[in-house]
């Protein structure tokens, strides 16, 4: 599957949607391909702020348990509350209905290190090696 372009990466295999002062955050297709059949989603509360680079969910899967990290600090002012019921959305739709939080950016230069589809593809090649 080919990582959308309008998305910004983290090295922690996260992604980013920005619209105006929102950022959509969940985790790549590489990421949960890694993790297999994703059985449970804990998300955050509405209301709660996030901090760059800190746990901001945790996604559970039949292989292990592992924290999602906040691309960008700001406040969750939306949850995925299907993802509650469906945590398979996450495999199916990892860029589209799997997504996890939104957030109200606090700063966007904080995105300034974030990486490109381009350079996420990069990346994951580097990795492989």
């Amino acid at each position: 599957m080919k990582n959308p372009d309008d998305l910004k990466y983290t090295k922690e295999h996260e992604w980013m949607k920005v619209e105006g002062d929102i950022a959509i955050i969940g985790i790549t297709h590489f990421a949960q391909e890694q993790l297999t059949d994703i059985v449970f989603v804990e998300l955050p509360e509405v209301g709660k702020n996030v901090t760059k680079s800190k746990q901001a969910a945790i996604v559970e899967s039949v292989k292990s348990v592992s924290d999602v990290f906040a691309p960008i600090s700001g406040e969750i002012i939306e949850v995925n509350e299907v993802l509650k019921e469906k945590p398979d959305l996450v495999n199916q739709d990892p860029y589209g209905e799997g997504w996890m939080i939104k957030v109200r950016i606090e700063n966007q230069h904080e995105s300034d290190d974030l990486m490109s589809a381009e350079e996420y593809e990069k990346f994951l090649k580097e990795e492989e090696h």
